[in-house]
């Protein structure tokens, strides 16, 4: 124990200790962090059905490149259906002007999370730079309001089901048809996701506002994890609540949903008990409440935190799709309770400032096979931060 506390004192008098925070497995219940070793433990992770949400986030300015395209009919670098103008047929009603969108023309980005309290929290809006995207018209399905609607072409029918059906843009009618046939929809403009980033929308949830650099919030960014397997394709980014979702948003300059509590420190907007935060601008239903009806000891409300948020946004005509989703979950093994991905304060060392030393110094070393030294641990030095 001497030998650490002596190693630490020596990074730290080489101005190489620093205090930062991380996105770490955090057990509201027990109050404490958890090891990726506790997380690994038999019958961590279990199958568990939660409300899952396709939030729509309104389009506030597309990005450059993608109302470039629109606007000249060049949206489209493959052979698409027939039921598909190319862009430019139906710009017209997109491009506004100074006018104000209508129901008609308002575009929406559509993004599933499995967590839906942490939509509050979103900054960001996270694409595949070369996955396919399209422009789809059609109704939501709760309010019957016609909208326009932006997801990844693989994971159009998986969303829509049985309760949509295709039409040619003549035939798509302003009104939603009565009967048991469903909701018509029509393709409109197909499209690369690096058409896309750059586009700003409005806040979904608009109950707080990040406390530093607001006005880079709420952008489309590239994100290298995104994949359509599941969801829409375009992943709802949280900074304060996710591993990546703190990378790519820091890669991108887009800041944390942190705000100020009564001295000044920044905090997320869920504490460490797992409550939601209170504010002015908070319903009173989410106001204080804990997130998961798990973490209640006693008299947990009918209708969970996540359950509550789903009604509120399909009255809101925010929400496209909500539905129960079974998948793995982490859970803690003191607690037997469900484990948040939380930012928490930790000591760090500063691996930047030396990294070049380190790879010089890994040249020296004869190495046991040679390969070992010069590819594997050379290039986990090289990616040190």
């Amino acid at each position: 124990m001497e030998t650490v506390w002596w190693l630490l004192k020596q990074l730290y008098n080489k101005d190489l200790l620093y205090k930062g925070y991380t996105i770490q497995p955090y057990s509201p219940k027990a109050g404490t962090g958890l090891s990726s070793h506790e997380l690994n433990q038999p019958g961590t992770y279990r199958d568990v059905s939660d409300t899952t949400i396709v939030a729509q986030f309104k389009v506030k300015q597309l990005s450059e490149a993608l109302n470039t395209k629109l606007s000249t009919g060049s949206i489209n670098s493959c052979e698409i259906g027939s039921n598909t103008c190319g862009g430019a047929l139906h710009w017209e009603e997109f491009d506004t002007g100074n006018q104000q969108p209508t129901a008609n023309n308002q575009i929406h980005i559509l993004a599933w999370t499995t967590t839906p309290w942490t939509l509050p929290s979103n900054t960001a809006l996270a694409v595949g730079k070369d996955i396919e995207y399209v422009l789809v018209k059609t109704f939501n399905q709760y309010t019957n309001e016609p909208i326009n609607i932006i997801l990844a072409k693989v994971l159009l029918t998986k969303n829509f089901g049985k309760k949509y059906y295709e039409v040619s843009a003549e035939e798509l009618i302003t009104v939603p048809p009565s009967g048991e046939k469903g909701l018509p929809y029509t393709i409109l403009a197909e499209f690369k996701g690096s058409d896309l980033a750059g586009t700003t929308y409005e806040q979904l949830i608009p109950w707080f506002s990040p406390a530093e650099d607001a006005e880079k919030a709420f952008r489309v960014i590239v994100g290298d994890f995104v994949t359509t397997e599941d969801g829409t394709g375009i992943v709802h980014i949280a900074p304060t609540f996710g591993a990546d979702d703190a990378r790519v948003a820091k890669e991108n300059g887009i800041p944390p949903m942190l705000i100020k509590d009564e001295n000044d420190n920044l905090v997320p907007l869920v504490d460490l008990q797992g409550k939601f935060v209170k504010g002015d601008n908070v319903p009173e239903l989410f106001s204080g409440k804990y997130i998961k009806n798990e973490y209640y000891d006693a008299n947990a409300p009918e209708k969970s935190w996540d359950v509550e948020l789903a009604i509120l946004l399909k009255t809101e005509n925010k929400a496209f799709k909500v539905e129960k989703y079974v998948h793995s979950y982490p859970h803690c093994w003191r607690t037997d309770k469900p484990v948040l991905y939380y930012p928490l304060d930790s000591w760090f060392v500063k691996m930047t400032s030396v990294r070049e030393r380190l790879v010089d110094l890994n040249k020296t070393i004869n190495w046991k096979p040679k390969a070992t030294g010069r590819r594997a641990f050379c290039q986990l030095v090289r990616k040190c931060k």
